[in-house]
């Protein structure tokens, strides 16, 4: 082959190796970043953990290793709802599982340990967060109970339907997003693609638990 034959081939097939890696990237679309649906290795994931690259088409994952993270409930995204400032989605979520003051029945139940204050949780984030709500979630089972409150009134918690606890949730989100710029950035941003959660839930996880729902029907109201 004549060398300015071979020089021409190889630029050919230079171009199309190229071509193909940008349409790898924008199989969602060219306006989304292709890091959204970066690849995670399965043996570098956690075992709760959604990868990116399980998004089906015209899906994301709202993965924790991206800015998408910013719409977990762990993320440090503080906001003030009700005159109370809270660090994060989570530590507003667990810290309703606390008693809210010593006369609290679940103060007052014999043989309980509550390791935080209501007030401690309020301004976790993340994992530390979501630990402290776990040691408050083996209470709630030792004592049989249901329900977790807001500023003195009883919810029942893990419910089949959109009940009071859902609609504060929503409000609370709601909060955090007009409250931080980011966040609502990085919503509108995700366009129509549809939101999955980032770790597996169980088959009858309460509405309240399925913030990426909330997040869509928040998304279409930011629209309007």
């Amino acid at each position: 082959m004549k060398p300015g034959l071979q020089l021409l081939l190889s630029a050919c097939l230079l171009g199309g190796c190229a071509a193909r890696e940008r349409k790898a990237e924008n199989m969602h679309g060219p306006e989304y970043p292709a890091a959204w649906w970066a690849a995670v290795p399965r043996e570098k994931a956690a075992s709760w953990e959604v990868p990116p690259q399980e998004a089906g088409p015209g899906e994301v994952v709202l993965s924790k290793r991206n800015e998408l993270g910013l719409l977990s409930n762990f993320a440090a995204t503080p906001f003030v709802l009700d005159g109370t400032r809270y660090a994060s989605l989570e530590g507003f979520w667990q810290m309703m599982m606390y008693p809210e003051g010593p006369e609290d029945p679940r103060a007052l139940f014999p043989g309980l340990e509550w390791k935080h204050t209501r007030a401690e949780v309020a301004a976790m984030t993340g994992f530390e967060a979501k630990a402290a709500g776990d040691l408050a979630w083996a209470n709630m089972k030792k004592m049989g109970i249901n329900w977790v409150t807001y500023r003195g009134k009883r919810m029942d918690y893990y419910v089949p339907y959109k009940g009071e606890h859902y609609d504060l949730i929503v409000r609370a989100t709601e909060a955090k997003i007009a409250q931080n710029p980011e966040v609502e950035r990085v919503l509108l941003a995700t366009g129509n693609l549809v939101l999955r959660p980032d770790h597996h839930q169980p088959d009858d996880a309460p509405p309240s638990w399925r913030y990426f729902d909330i997040y869509t029907e928040l998304r279409k109201a930011l629209r309007k």
